[in-house]
Protein backbone atom coordinates (compact mmCIF):
# COMPACT_ATOMS: atom_id res chain seq x y z
CA UNK A 1 0.00 0.00 0.00
CA UNK A 2 1.76 3.34 -1.02
CA UNK A 3 2.47 6.12 1.67
CA UNK A 4 -0.44 8.38 -0.83
CA UNK A 5 -3.08 6.27 -0.05
CA UNK A 6 -2.47 6.09 3.37
CA UNK A 7 -2.88 9.65 3.72
CA UNK A 8 -6.23 9.70 1.97
CA UNK A 9 -7.61 6.67 4.49
CA UNK A 10 -6.16 8.46 7.56
CA UNK A 11 -7.85 11.91 6.64
CA UNK A 12 -10.93 10.03 5.69
CA UNK A 13 -10.72 8.56 8.76
CA UNK A 14 -9.90 12.00 10.84
CA UNK A 15 -12.65 13.60 8.87
CA UNK A 16 -15.41 11.18 10.49
CA UNK A 17 -13.67 11.33 13.81
CA UNK A 18 -13.86 14.81 13.67
CA UNK A 19 -17.59 15.01 12.15
CA UNK A 20 -18.63 12.87 15.42
CA UNK A 21 -17.09 14.61 17.93
CA UNK A 22 -17.86 17.48 16.12
CA UNK A 23 -22.24 16.12 16.93
CA UNK A 24 -21.34 14.69 20.41
CA UNK A 25 -20.63 18.18 21.66
CA UNK A 26 -23.06 19.79 19.57
CA UNK A 27 -25.59 17.47 21.40
CA UNK A 28 -24.09 18.81 24.90
CA UNK A 29 -24.68 22.04 24.33
CA UNK A 30 -27.70 22.30 22.90
CA UNK A 31 -30.77 21.27 24.50
CA UNK A 32 -33.77 21.78 22.47
CA UNK A 33 -37.24 21.43 23.73
CA UNK A 34 -40.13 20.48 21.92
CA UNK A 35 -43.03 22.46 20.82
CA UNK A 36 -46.51 22.10 22.77
CA UNK A 37 -48.17 22.26 19.51
CA UNK A 38 -47.02 22.42 16.36
CA UNK A 39 -46.08 25.61 14.38
CA UNK A 40 -48.43 25.21 11.75
CA UNK A 41 -51.41 22.46 11.95
CA UNK A 42 -52.18 20.36 9.07
CA UNK A 43 -56.26 19.81 8.40
CA UNK A 44 -57.73 17.17 9.95
CA UNK A 45 -54.52 16.33 12.36
CA UNK A 46 -54.36 16.34 16.04
CA UNK A 47 -51.84 16.74 18.95
CA UNK A 48 -50.65 13.42 19.64
CA UNK A 49 -50.75 14.09 23.69
CA UNK A 50 -53.86 15.67 23.76
CA UNK A 51 -56.29 15.43 26.30
CA UNK A 52 -59.36 13.55 25.28
CA UNK A 53 -61.84 16.74 25.73
CA UNK A 54 -59.47 18.02 23.23
CA UNK A 55 -60.29 15.80 20.38
CA UNK A 56 -64.13 15.73 20.84
CA UNK A 57 -65.77 15.90 17.71
CA UNK A 58 -66.91 19.67 16.31
CA UNK A 59 -70.47 20.94 16.50
CA UNK A 60 -71.48 20.61 13.04
CA UNK A 61 -72.37 23.57 10.43
CA UNK A 62 -75.47 25.80 10.64
CA UNK A 63 -78.60 24.47 8.02
CA UNK A 64 -77.95 25.27 4.65
CA UNK A 65 -81.63 25.73 3.98
CA UNK A 66 -82.09 29.12 4.68
CA UNK A 67 -79.59 30.18 2.74
CA UNK A 68 -80.38 28.23 -0.83
CA UNK A 69 -83.08 30.71 -2.03
CA UNK A 70 -80.53 33.42 -2.45
CA UNK A 71 -77.51 31.44 -3.56
CA UNK A 72 -75.51 32.55 -6.65
CA UNK A 73 -74.63 29.93 -9.38
CA UNK A 74 -71.74 32.45 -10.69
CA UNK A 75 -70.43 33.23 -7.57
CA UNK A 76 -70.20 29.83 -6.85
CA UNK A 77 -68.46 29.74 -10.01
CA UNK A 78 -65.93 31.86 -8.80
CA UNK A 79 -65.17 30.17 -6.37
CA UNK A 80 -64.99 26.46 -7.62
CA UNK A 81 -62.37 27.98 -10.24
CA UNK A 82 -60.55 30.00 -7.60
CA UNK A 83 -60.13 27.11 -5.29
CA UNK A 84 -61.13 23.68 -6.59
CA UNK A 85 -59.91 23.97 -10.06
CA UNK A 86 -56.44 22.05 -8.96
CA UNK A 87 -57.60 18.91 -8.51
CA UNK A 88 -61.46 18.92 -10.04
CA UNK A 89 -62.58 19.48 -14.04
CA UNK A 90 -65.92 20.31 -14.06
CA UNK A 91 -67.51 19.78 -17.77
CA UNK A 92 -69.05 16.64 -18.74
CA UNK A 93 -66.30 14.01 -20.32
CA UNK A 94 -63.27 16.19 -18.80
CA UNK A 95 -60.87 13.55 -16.95
CA UNK A 96 -60.58 12.75 -13.55
CA UNK A 97 -57.71 14.57 -11.51
CA UNK A 98 -56.01 14.46 -8.11
CA UNK A 99 -60.18 14.58 -7.30
CA UNK A 100 -63.08 13.36 -9.55
CA UNK A 101 -64.48 14.74 -11.85
CA UNK A 102 -68.15 17.29 -10.59
CA UNK A 103 -70.23 17.12 -13.65
CA UNK A 104 -73.41 15.45 -12.15
CA UNK A 105 -72.33 14.94 -8.37
CA UNK A 106 -75.40 16.29 -7.45
CA UNK A 107 -78.05 13.77 -5.48
CA UNK A 108 -75.67 11.05 -6.90
CA UNK A 109 -74.52 8.23 -4.38
CA UNK A 110 -71.28 9.05 -2.52
CA UNK A 111 -67.61 7.60 -3.24
CA UNK A 112 -69.25 5.98 -6.38
CA UNK A 113 -68.81 6.35 -10.07
CA UNK A 114 -66.72 9.43 -12.45
CA UNK A 115 -64.44 6.89 -14.61
CA UNK A 116 -63.10 4.64 -12.17
CA UNK A 117 -61.83 7.45 -9.74
CA UNK A 118 -60.61 5.54 -6.81
CA UNK A 119 -61.97 7.05 -3.55
CA UNK A 120 -60.64 6.94 -0.18
CA UNK A 121 -61.97 4.42 2.46
CA UNK A 122 -62.88 7.17 4.47
CA UNK A 123 -66.21 7.58 2.57
CA UNK A 124 -67.18 4.34 2.91
CA UNK A 125 -69.16 4.99 5.68
CA UNK A 126 -71.45 7.42 3.44
CA UNK A 127 -71.65 4.62 0.43
CA UNK A 128 -75.74 4.19 0.63
CA UNK A 129 -75.94 8.14 0.66
CA UNK A 130 -76.31 10.62 -1.48
CA UNK A 131 -74.61 14.27 -2.36
CA UNK A 132 -77.72 16.39 -0.78
CA UNK A 133 -77.32 20.23 -0.05
CA UNK A 134 -77.22 19.41 3.04
CA UNK A 135 -74.38 16.49 3.34
CA UNK A 136 -72.43 18.84 0.54
CA UNK A 137 -72.63 21.31 3.35
CA UNK A 138 -71.03 19.22 5.60
CA UNK A 139 -68.07 18.27 3.32
CA UNK A 140 -67.58 21.58 2.67
CA UNK A 141 -67.45 22.54 5.86
CA UNK A 142 -65.03 20.87 6.51
CA UNK A 143 -63.90 17.57 4.58
CA UNK A 144 -62.07 16.07 7.40
CA UNK A 145 -64.41 16.32 9.64
CA UNK A 146 -67.03 14.63 7.27
CA UNK A 147 -65.28 11.63 6.62
CA UNK A 148 -62.24 11.31 8.83
CA UNK A 149 -59.30 10.64 7.35
CA UNK A 150 -59.70 11.27 3.28
CA UNK A 151 -57.31 12.27 0.70
CA UNK A 152 -58.98 15.46 0.25
CA UNK A 153 -56.26 17.91 1.71
CA UNK A 154 -58.98 21.34 1.49
CA UNK A 155 -59.63 22.80 4.78
CA UNK A 156 -63.50 23.95 3.93
CA UNK A 157 -65.38 26.80 3.13
CA UNK A 158 -66.04 28.67 6.57
CA UNK A 159 -68.67 31.00 5.36
CA UNK A 160 -72.16 29.16 4.79
CA UNK A 161 -73.06 31.88 1.73
CA UNK A 162 -69.92 30.72 -0.02
CA UNK A 163 -71.07 26.76 0.55
CA UNK A 164 -74.54 27.50 -0.38
CA UNK A 165 -73.59 29.58 -3.54
CA UNK A 166 -71.22 26.88 -4.32
CA UNK A 167 -73.44 23.94 -3.85
CA UNK A 168 -76.25 26.10 -6.36
CA UNK A 169 -73.35 25.68 -9.02
CA UNK A 170 -72.31 22.03 -7.89
CA UNK A 171 -76.25 21.55 -8.87
CA UNK A 172 -76.11 23.33 -12.32
CA UNK A 173 -73.33 20.76 -13.13
CA UNK A 174 -75.83 18.63 -15.23
CA UNK A 175 -78.15 18.33 -17.74
CA UNK A 176 -81.37 18.58 -15.62
CA UNK A 177 -80.23 20.14 -12.37
CA UNK A 178 -82.21 19.37 -9.81
CA UNK A 179 -84.97 21.88 -8.72
CA UNK A 180 -83.77 23.85 -4.97
CA UNK A 181 -87.42 24.42 -3.62
CA UNK A 182 -87.36 21.15 -1.53
CA UNK A 183 -84.18 21.53 0.16
CA UNK A 184 -85.06 25.44 0.85
CA UNK A 185 -85.98 26.23 4.39
CA UNK A 186 -87.33 29.45 6.02
CA UNK A 187 -84.81 30.64 8.79
CA UNK A 188 -86.34 30.53 12.25
CA UNK A 189 -88.29 33.34 13.83
CA UNK A 190 -86.64 35.33 16.43
CA UNK A 191 -87.86 34.94 20.06
CA UNK A 192 -90.26 37.57 20.82
CA UNK A 193 -89.07 39.50 23.54
CA UNK A 194 -91.40 39.12 27.05
CA UNK A 195 -94.59 41.22 27.28
CA UNK A 196 -93.73 44.03 29.72
CA UNK A 197 -97.11 43.76 31.24
CA UNK A 198 -96.29 40.05 32.24
CA UNK A 199 -93.86 41.40 34.55
CA UNK A 200 -94.67 45.11 35.75
CA UNK A 201 -97.10 45.43 38.50
CA UNK A 202 -101.03 46.60 37.27
CA UNK A 203 -101.58 50.02 37.52
CA UNK A 204 -103.72 51.16 40.52
CA UNK A 205 -107.31 52.04 40.07
CA UNK A 206 -108.56 55.69 40.31
CA UNK A 207 -109.82 56.81 44.03
CA UNK A 208 -108.39 53.85 45.93
CA UNK A 209 -105.38 54.12 47.39
CA UNK A 210 -102.18 52.24 46.59
CA UNK A 211 -101.22 48.64 48.74
CA UNK A 212 -98.45 49.47 50.66
CA UNK A 213 -98.29 45.90 52.67
CA UNK A 214 -99.75 47.29 55.54
CA UNK A 215 -103.12 46.57 57.43
CA UNK A 216 -105.98 49.41 56.77
CA UNK A 217 -106.63 51.19 60.17
CA UNK A 218 -110.12 50.47 61.73
CA UNK A 219 -113.20 52.20 61.19
CA UNK A 220 -113.67 54.91 63.79
CA UNK A 221 -117.54 55.56 63.06
CA UNK A 222 -118.69 58.84 62.33
CA UNK A 223 -116.02 60.88 63.62
CA UNK A 224 -114.31 63.89 61.67
CA UNK A 225 -111.59 63.03 59.82
CA UNK A 226 -107.96 63.80 61.28
CA UNK A 227 -109.43 62.47 64.88
CA UNK A 228 -107.73 59.58 66.37
CA UNK A 229 -108.90 56.35 66.45
CA UNK A 230 -110.10 55.26 69.90
CA UNK A 231 -110.84 51.89 71.21
CA UNK A 232 -113.57 51.57 74.09
CA UNK A 233 -113.11 50.50 77.02
CA UNK A 234 -114.09 46.61 77.75
CA UNK A 235 -116.47 46.31 80.66
CA UNK A 236 -115.59 45.31 84.08
CA UNK A 237 -115.62 42.02 85.36
CA UNK A 238 -117.61 40.89 88.64
CA UNK A 239 -115.22 39.14 90.65
CA UNK A 240 -115.92 35.22 91.66
CA UNK A 241 -117.05 34.73 95.51
CA UNK A 242 -114.93 33.54 97.53
CA UNK A 243 -114.98 29.85 98.42
CA UNK A 244 -116.56 29.47 101.55
CA UNK A 245 -114.45 27.81 104.36
CA UNK A 246 -114.79 24.66 105.66
CA UNK A 247 -117.12 24.11 108.49
CA UNK A 248 -119.65 26.92 107.05
CA UNK A 249 -122.09 27.22 104.79
CA UNK A 250 -122.61 30.17 102.57
CA UNK A 251 -126.18 31.89 102.92
CA UNK A 252 -128.50 31.96 100.01
CA UNK A 253 -128.93 35.11 98.10
CA UNK A 254 -125.69 36.03 98.49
Amino acid sequence: MSFELNKILGALLGAMILAMVTGLIARALVNPEELAKPAFMVAGGQLANAPPSAAAAPAGPEPIGPLLASASVENGKAIANRLCVACHTFNRGDPNRIGPNLYGVFDEAIGQGHGGFAFSSALEAHEKQKWTPELLNQWLAGPQDFAHGTKMTFVGLPKAKDRADVIAFLDSLSERPEAMAPYETKPAPAAKPAAAAATAAPPATPGTAPTTGKAAPASTGNKPAGSPATTPAAAPTKPAPAAAAPGQTQPPGK
